[in-house]
């Protein structure tokens, strides 16, 4: 299926991406699996190739793309492996928020290098006792002496173990009533003194992304690298997190589809009682449902991006997509191993890896609990 949005001009810039994750990703994908992370030098390719941040302005070295280039990033990128995670991360849910919110002077010293593969960033919200409550993180910046000096630690950090640039949520004004009025958020550097990259995290899934406690101790950051105003974080994050959302639920319902694709494949070849394991009416009647249920959440979906990308207020419609697909993406990998049996059980099926990576996108970008509350909120239930 197709979503309505999507044009010739998409499909060619999907055609050259296909080819080029044929080269450059699929065959080397098992490896970053084993390795724990994504080669820098893969993203320089990316790069190279204009895969990432299209769709900022040409002066930073973009060509002013629509969202609906990263759909189709996001989709492609999915189906190599939800490792990947990483890039998309980058390139439309960190990268926004510095061309939204960044000054001129900020968006030249870092958005070309963001578009090249030089400059890989993350996002730290999350602390060890702070997730979905944004408003109770501890992490402070206090001025002192024409800088921010940043104490405090994130946990659960995408690209942190590679990242030269992250967005730190952190308070300004600790005192502040309500609490999220004190929230700002400063850009660090790799090299900001104090700033270090904790261990790297074990997960269950996702082994290729690098996932990480970032720790601040003392860390002077210059005031210039105030992102935006001072206490005006907060609304800044909530303005942002509808298509970090969006890009969670691309991905899920991507995830669905190439689960599909695995396991419709492999029915038609495994042979039981000397007949096809497709031939049996379970096998046909599960897939059957499956395939309903994802093209019914690939239709809510495309019209969720729709509406986006003409720039209506979706919260509510994103926030059911999430849940929904992040949902689906998980019956659907339960249902796809168990089709293949004793094999989906083993390292070697791609099914056993989908399976592992995907209970987690119902926790990240806000869990599928919060959506729920975002969402009876939005119809009117307090």
């Amino acid at each position: 299926m197709k979503g309505p949005y999507i044009t010739e001009e998409h499909e060619i810039l999907r055609k050259s991406l296909r080819k080029f994750l044929e080269k450059e990703a699929y065959p080397f994908y098992n490896e970053w699996e084993k390795a724990g992370k994504v080669p820098r030098g893969f993203w320089k390719k990316l790069g190279e190739q204009g895969y990432l941040c299209p769709w900022v302005g040409e002066e930073y070295g973009g060509f002013g793309a629509d969202f609906g280039y990263s759909v189709v990033l996001n989709e492609e990128l999915e189906k190599v492996g939800t490792g990947l995670i990483g890039v998309g991360l980058h390139n439309d849910i960190v990268v926004p928020y510095l061309e939204a919110y960044g000054t001129d002077e900020q968006k030249k010293r870092w958005l070309p290098k963001c578009t090249t593969g030089e400059c890989i960033t993350a996002i730290a919200m999350t602390e060890p006792g702070a997730g979905s409550d944004l408003a109770s993180i501890r992490t402070t910046a206090i001025e002192k002496e024409g800088a921010y000096i940043l104490n405090g630690e994130k946990t659960f950090i995408t690209n942190g173990i590679q990242a030269d640039l992250v967005i730190v949520v952190c308070k300004t004004d600790p005192k502040a009533v309500p609490p999220h009025k004190g929230i700002s958020l400063l850009v660090v550097e790799r090299d900001t003194p104090g700033f270090l990259s904790g261990k790297k995290l074990e997960k269950i899934g996702l082994h290729s992304q690098d996932t990480s406690e970032l720790i601040f101790e003392d860390a002077k950051v210059p005031k210039r690298n105030l992102l935006g105003q001072q206490g005006e974080g907060f609304y800044y994050l909530m303005n942002q997190l509808q298509q970090e959302r969006l890009i969670v639920g691309i991905g899920a319902i991507a995830a669905c589809e190439r689960m599909l694709e695995l396991t419709i494949d492999y029915v038609k070849e495994r042979k039981a009682f000397g007949r096809s394991i497709a031939s049996f009416q379970n096998t046909q009647f599960k897939i059957a449902e499956l395939q309903t249920e994802v093209n019914i959440g690939r239709t809510f979906l495309d019209r969720t991006i729709e509406s986006h990308m003409q720039g209506e207020d979706v919260v509510k419609e994103v926030s059911m997509a999430k849940w929904w697909t992040t949902d689906l993406v998980k019956k659907v990998a339960v249902e796809c191993m168990q089709l293949h049996g004793g094999y989906g059980y083993m390292e070697e099926y791609e099914i056993a890896r989908r399976f592992r990576d995907a209970p987690v996108t119902a926790i990240y970008a806000g869990s599928n609990e919060i959506m729920k509350t975002i969402i009876a909120k939005k119809i009117g239930l307090r």
